[in-house]
């Protein structure tokens, strides 16, 4: 099927041969734009990559005998190639068009509207009593054509959220593109994640679906708790006492009750534990909890604490806890 915008576009010049160039010459003058504009040796040149596709469309159609034919034919009735004048001597008029389809110059059986169809055009529209508009085209030299339907363009916008609203989810109203609308926001969404709304975008060209509507979400952080994929996170401070010797210890949660762990004697600090069920309500069920243990460095100590630490670090003796790092910076 021609395409609307051949009359447009002069395929020969965009490879730089001549309209009764063969077919070898168009295949040789093809392959050396190509490689000359092609994407791996251009890249980031937003020039060379338009004249890249142009070189490939140019060649697609002038490569092809059908498709070349019905192009040379619409250029010409269009008037941007040779065999299309208004008559007289040299002339070729309609009648050239029409003898691609068996007639002559004296050719009285040609359907134009079913010659508009095998162009890709449409039929023009009739006059009042069902006489076809002027030439039978809807206006002399050209026809009338059905724009290919398109996807109307996205929106962007953006939403904040509280760090409570963006665990449990939230109903909340925006105005975007001169519209207010209101729409859900699922549980569990993070700070800069998109979500798009199929169809609520500007709408779509000759028919075309309408676009989207893509909100970037904001989220406020939160003194204790971040999310972390679908799962919340903290930091959970305990003792030297309680990661040295091992305790049971309070972890508060956001929903406003507490649980207990254990912490195991010898615990370092940035050791990872997971409650499981303790994070985020989901659709599909509660995520976890991932407690992260910091041990809790005094700012300031008392004569009798300072006393109590240097004791316990003598009765610890040698004892270097960098000394494996050492060895394995060595490695």
């Amino acid at each position: 099927m021609a395409s609307q915008d051949w009359m447009h576009k002069d395929f020969y010049a965009v490879l730089g041969v001549a309209k009764d160039a063969d077919s070898d010459t168009i295949k040789k003058a093809y392959r050396s734009l190509a490689k000359k504009y092609h994407p791996d040796r251009n890249p980031d040149d937003a020039v060379a990559a338009e004249k890249f596709k142009e070189v490939g469309e140019a060649y697609a159609v002038l490569s092809d005998a059908k498709d070349r034919k019905q192009y040379d034919a619409i250029r010409s009735m269009a008037g941007g190639g040779p065999r299309f004048t208004a008559g007289g001597a040299g002339g070729g008029g309609f009648e050239d068009i029409f003898s691609m389809f068996g007639g002559g110059a004296g050719a009285q059986n040609i359907d134009i509207d079913d010659l508009l169809r095998q162009f890709g055009g449409q039929p023009s529209p009739t006059r009042r009593g069902g006489q076809p508009g002027p030439f039978g085209f809807g206006g002399f030299g050209g026809f009338s054509s059905q724009p290919e339907p398109r996807k109307g363009p996205d929106v962007l916008t953006d939403v904040r959220l509280g760090f409570r609203q963006a665990v449990e989810g939230d109903t909340v109203e925006l105005t975007a593109d001169g519209r207010t609308i209101t729409t859900r926001i699922p549980a569990g969404v993070h700070d800069r994640q998109r979500i798009r709304l199929r169809g609520k975008g500007r709408p779509g060209q000759a028919g075309g679906e309408n676009g989207d509507m893509v909100i970037t979400v904001h989220v406020d952080k939160h003194p204790v708790y971040s999310i972390d994929g679908t799962n919340l996170r903290m930091d959970l401070p305990v003792t030297l006492t309680e990661a040295a010797l091992g305790a049971t210890v309070e972890v508060p949660l956001l929903d406003g009750t507490s649980t207990r762990v254990k912490i195991k004697a010898g615990t370092p600090s940035g050791t990872v534990m997971r409650l499981r069920g303790k994070g985020i309500t989901l659709p599909k069920g509660t995520s976890d909890l991932l407690v992260t243990v910091q041990v809790a460095v005094p700012r300031k100590l008392s004569a009798q604490a300072r006393q109590a630490l240097e004791a316990f670090d003598a009765a610890m003796g040698e004892t270097d806890p960098r000394a494996a790092l050492r060895e394995e910076a060595r490695t």
